[in-house]
């Protein structure tokens, strides 16, 4: 069976065979028209005189072809022109036949890789958790599957020899290509809930034995996912928090003792696509007067990791800590600033009419 570099091999590399003949073909028209030019030709007649036979369309002489140098130069353009053309519309077509084959025969070879695989890990999503995940149990010498729809994040994949499947995970088919039936763990780490949710269900379904390791971005939304039948839910948010919360607590064990240190936490939650700031509580703030509690659920995906009020620090502050006005919140949050920040900011009354907003 043919193989797309065979056939590579066999024909030559498709973009250096047209590249070439491009070149060969600039340089037979540039040489064309100038020599009709040096008979005392003008440009336009000259270069419209090239494209008529090289194209062999056949319209007719510009100008009378009466001289043994005009006949040298035609005969000369004749030959080289029309076979050059011949031979760029043969390397044309050989460039998308390969381009064909090795789609055609690239999607096959990955298949064959990946019917072979058994115990393995299936990976649904290669953002930022799935590919450090993956990058993880490579390193780890354990088979994995990715299952991604990204064009990008695909080639991306693929590129680092990570066995991979093109399609929507939240389609059977497409776990059902991904060898779910045969692999003992699926890890659904996509940003979407509702897609991670859909995914467990139809994994459970198709491998009742398997292992379902799914992420959550929302707190309701780990219920779900045990409910769905993960085993383990994952939600970055979360994690982001706690570590900073021991890094606050336990400085010593964790070896944070400056800001340099928190600097480098923040720069590894953002593997996480977690953000880390310190954000101060404006008098007449929305969330003034709230618990943590209920801050966290009005502005959504954040969490309170520290207080600071008045030069004393309160790590880890319980759930019915009130907010004050002055507090100096650490905070761990995911796409959430935008919302976050109208609560952390003082309210102001815009009159509209009759209105006041």
């Amino acid at each position: 069976m043919w193989r797309a570099f065979d056939a590579e091999r066999f024909l030559g590399s498709p973009i250096r065979n047209l590249v070439t003949i491009l070149v060969f073909m600039v340089a037979v028209v540039m040489l064309a028209t100038l020599g009709y030019m040096l008979a005392g030709w003008s440009f336009t007649d000259a270069s419209y005189m090239v494209l008529l036979t090289i194209y062999t369309v056949g319209y007719g002489e510009v100008r009378p072809v009466d001289t043994p140098y005009l006949h040298a130069v035609t005969v000369g353009l004749m030959v080289l022109g029309c076979t050059g053309m011949i031979l760029l519309t043969s390397a044309l077509v050989q460039f998308f036949t390969v381009l064909q084959l090795r789609q055609i025969f690239g999607a096959s070879r990955m298949q064959n890789r990946i019917d072979r695989l058994t115990n393995h890990v299936v990976i649904c999503g290669y953002g930022r958790i799935g590919a450090t995940l993956a990058r993880d149990l490579s390193a780890a010498g354990i088979d994995f599957v990715l299952i991604e729809r990204g064009d990008q994040r695909l080639t991306e994949a693929t590129a680092a020899g990570y066995a991979c499947l093109v399609g929507d995970a939240t389609e059977e088919e497409t776990l059902i290509a991904a060898g779910i039936q045969r692999a003992k763990v699926l890890a659904t780490v996509l940003p979407d809930d509702a897609a991670n949710v859909f995914i467990t269900l139809s994994a459970r379904n198709l491998s009742p034995s398997i292992e379902v390791i799914a992420r959550g971005e929302h707190p309701s939304t780990e219920r779900k996912l045990l409910r769905a039948g993960a085993h383990h839910v994952v939600m970055p948010t979360h994690i982001g928090a706690e570590r900073i919360a021991r890094m606050i607590l336990y400085p010593r064990s964790e070896g944070i003792a400056t800001d340099t240190h928190l600097a480098k936490t923040r720069r590894d939650l953002e593997t996480l696509g977690l953000e880390l700031e310190e954000v101060e509580a404006a008098t007449g703030a929305t969330l003034c007067g709230m618990t943590i509690d209920e801050a966290e659920r009005r502005a959504g995906n954040i969490f309170v990791v520290q207080i600071t009020r008045a030069g004393t620090v309160i790590p880890r502050p319980g759930r019915d800590e009130r907010i004050e006005a002055g507090d100096r919140l650490l905070i761990v949050l995911r796409d959430s600033w935008h919302a976050a920040r109208a609560l952390f900011t003082s309210k102001a009354e815009v009159r509209a009419g009759r209105n006041v907003f």
